[in-house]
């Protein structure tokens, strides 16, 4: 292992702030360990949130703190429970697919109300569906984008007609794909629905104060109103993870998300605080821009300068680029051990998972020099990094700097403020950007939309026609070996392209004071607090 050393005087992190938040390391309770005190009524939780969330609008909405808030606002046709097992929410059952796999049957709960006191029925359903797919810059359309049609059958039935089959449907109405939106709050609010978002959910959206905090309040329209103990919940944004392990321990604030390494000793040697874990379904990385010009979704392009480099042009250059970084070192330097080096989309205890899709291009820093070498390329090759601008995504940045270094590269650290750097990077408005993913039950929610030609989230400008290819197959059959083998040969590619770097995978932590119970942290990263309360 060449001067890791090097590595080490230059980081000693807990987290860094990205679309998927990636959470501190730590030994830790379970998340499914039952806390069977009681809940008294009324109170509202304060909840520190590690990141601001982007808008507060289900169709264009990317970020894994905003999936937070939502999961109090607004319910989806499917859900994920504690074993990840995806089950019914607004929906009454499980979908019914026909032989050929084109029609979809779903059935809908009777009786739910919006926050706005209109019906949930087969017609908003409808509408919320229909606006995901088409509305322009929704993030959504790629995940949808085997749908037809959404028909109407009756006000408590929908049938989705797809254009070929699609395995991972259900996968993706668990998501923000399946959250329904009140359509005389779409009508009445139009482009302005994430400043007021009315869905269905324990609690309804009350108030916002950008950088600051967001506040929703126990609607009393909710169909399951009954086993919502809280008033209310605050979630504040405090970026800073020092800062937000001291409001816990000083009470300002009952729940935090995202613990950093260097708090989780304390936090599990504190009187009056727990910690919760899960295992993570995603992954952190970086992703080169290889042609985005246009933006997110647009045809590649060659870039131009600023935001042109070597990486755009050569993978083998972006080849180097991976050789250089030591995953081992940063999950022991930077995470104290405590995170899982990753060299692809999919854990290794997923059913997807196969030889191909964990295989993992060693750490050689000298032959990441001779691939620059071939590349007729003079050292060092500079490079520029979008990051946080939170003091431990810096360190984090450092950490890469360094290796980056061993291996023939100049990085450039690039902090921005986490919502505009996802407006900066989907505007392509970079060469390479640190960012993750939060994960999802199904692998097609965590390669399809990053790497698939215009793909909804593919901010890279990454097109490779036999990707899109063995993606497609993934998605039309419902062999799980068969799909298991489609994704190996897609990562197999993509270690080949190179349009992003996996680094690791991390799990989700979150502390809390003993005086809540109730609050659940599954697989998918989600705070809920549904049945959340203080204790009696």
């Amino acid at each position: 292992m060449p001067n890791t050393s090097l590595t080490i005087r230059c980081a000693t992190m807990g987290l860094l702030l990205t679309a998927c938040t990636p959470i501190g390391p730590g030994e830790t309770n379970p998340s499914t360990t039952v806390d069977n005190r009681p809940a008294r009524e009324g109170g509202t939780l304060r909840v520190a949130l590690s990141a601001e969330p982007d808008r507060l609008d289900p169709t264009v909405a990317r970020t894994l703190v905003g999936r937070t808030v939502f999961n109090a606002i607004c319910e989806k046709l499917y859900d994920v429970d504690s074993k990840l097992t995806i089950v019914p929410q607004l929906a009454s059952a499980l979908p019914e697919f026909s032989a050929d796999g084109l029609t979809i049957t779903i059935k809908l709960r009777a009786g739910v109300k919006f926050a706005d006191g209109t019906p949930m029925d087969a017609t908003a359903v409808k509408t919320s569906l229909d606006r995901h797919r088409t509305l322009p810059g929704s993030a959504r359309t790629s995940e949808l984008t085997s749908v037809d049609s959404v028909q109407v059958v009756d006000s408590a039935t929908i049938a989705i007609k797809m254009k070929t089959p699609f395995a991972p449907l259900t996968a993706v109405l668990a998501d923000r794909a399946g959250m329904v939106m009140s359509p005389a709050a779409l009508t009445a609010q139009g482009e302005n629905f994430g400043t007021s978002p009315v869905c269905v959910g324990p609690f309804k959206f009350g108030s916002r104060i950008a950088q600051d905090r967001i506040e929703v309040v126990k609607d009393p329209q909710y169909y399951d109103a009954s086993k919502v103990h809280l008033a209310g919940v605050t979630y504040k944004i405090i970026a800073d993870a020092n800062t937000r392990f001291n409001n816990l321990r000083s009470g300002d604030v009952d729940v935090l998300d995202g613990v950093a390494a260097t708090d989780v000793d304390a936090l599990k040697s504190t009187s009056g605080l727990s910690l919760i874990a899960s295992d993570s379904l995603g992954y952190q990385g970086i992703t080169i821009n290889l042609g985005n010009v246009d933006g997110v979704g647009k045809a590649p392009k060659p870039l131009s300068a600023p935001y042109a480099s070597p990486l755009a042009t050569d993978k083998r250059v972006r080849q180097a680029f991976e050789l250089s970084l030591n995953r081992e070192a940063i999950n022991q330097v930077v995470f104290r051990g405590q995170f899982t080096p990753a060299c692809g989309p999919i854990s290794a205890a997923s059913p997807f998972s196969s030889d191909a899709a964990q295989a993992c291009p060693k750490h050689d820093p000298n032959a990441a020099k001779a691939l620059l070498a071939q590349a007729g390329l003079s050292l060092p090759v500079k490079v520029s990094v979008v990051i946080g601008n939170t003091p431990d995504a810096r360190r984090l940045g450092e950490a890469i700097q360094a290796q980056a270094k061993e291996g023939g590269f100049e990085l450039e650290l690039q902090p921005v403020e986490f919502a505009a750097s996802l407006t900066q990077t989907d505007a392509g408005r970079y060469q390479t950007f640190q960012i993750g993913w939060s994960g999802r039950v199904d692998p097609d929610g965590n390669i399809a939309n990053f790497v698939r030609t215009n793909g909804s989230q593919n901010i890279s400008g990454y097109s490779n026609l036999a990707v899109d290819a063995l993606l497609d197959e993934a998605r039309r059959t419902p062999d799980t070996a068969k799909r298991r083998d489609l994704y190996g040969q897609v990562i197999t590619k993509l270690h080949d392209d190179v349009p992003l770097i996996y680094l690791y995978r991390q799990k989700n932590l979150t502390g809390a004071s003993s005086k809540v119970v109730g609050v659940q942290v599954y697989g998918d990263g989600l705070l809920r607090f549904a049945t959340a309360g203080f204790a009696a």
